[in-house]
């Protein structure tokens, strides 16, 4: 495997992206459909249903552990960390309608505003035209949320969510209150690496499908690891 790091935006932070990285994400595929339907996500955030890996979903576990393992040479190189420990591990789909998206799934956001808090984002089977982008909120020129930046983020965020209109639906490219400074398109068995921290959002066109069934969905693997 030879990652490619990219840099987006005056924050400087890389992004490494992995392509063909397990040889077979059908296999991975299956796993997941072995796990289905999923529920549906309750935290507000994730559009759509998501279904958390734990320790008794043996071959989803263990396909886990396997990534973490081959990206452990990735994550301390591109990030000076000596190791990370594991957060939380699951299968997702964009599923949710445009309309029926709360204010806060229409911009872009982050997971933590701890630097060392990696997403490690595992495309399955996604439909041509999607991918993930990344963000700069327009008015304070904030990429990356910090423990020190995020009272400056946070009112101008809900401000500018409030602006939205009822059929904003999800974000595309650049509006009003975000910049788009980098994307990465969605490919079968590509694999991301970033921080946390750093504004985000899926690309989801207007056209793709939003189906719940891991067969038919934008299916993706989501792991959390924080290093140290």
């Amino acid at each position: 495997m030879k990652p490619e790091l990219r840099r987006f935006g005056f924050s400087q932070s890389p992004v490494v992206v992995i392509d063909d990285f397990s040889g077979d994400p059908e296999a991975i595929g299956r796993i997941a459909d072995a796990l289905a339907p999923f529920p549906e996500v309750d935290t507000g955030y994730y559009p759509g249903v998501r279904r958390l890996i734990s320790r008794a979903d043996t071959a989803a576990d263990a396909y886990v552990e396997r990534t973490c393992e081959d990206v452990a040479q990735f994550v301390a190189g591109a990030f000076e960390v000596d190791s990370f420990d594991l957060i939380e591990a699951s299968f997702s789909i964009v599923s949710a309608k445009p309309e029926d998206l709360a204010l806060r799934q229409r911009a872009p956001h982050y997971d933590s505003t701890d630097q060392k808090y990696f997403a490690i984002l595992h495309y399955l089977r996604v439909p041509e035209g999607t991918g993930t982008a990344f963000y700069r909120q327009r008015t304070t020129g904030i990429e990356r949320i910090t423990d020190l930046n995020i009272s400056t983020f946070a009112p101008v965020a809900q401000v500018e969510a409030g602006r939205l209109t009822p059929d904003s639906g999800y974000i595309s490219g650049s509006d009003e209150s975000y910049e788009q400074i980098g994307a990465i398109e969605a490919v079968p068995d590509r694999l991301l690496i970033y921080q946390g921290s750093l504004l985000h959002s899926g690309i989801i066109p207007k056209n793709m499908i939003l189906n719940p069934d891991p067969s038919k969905g934008r299916l993706t693997a989501n792991i959390f690891v924080r290093g140290h």
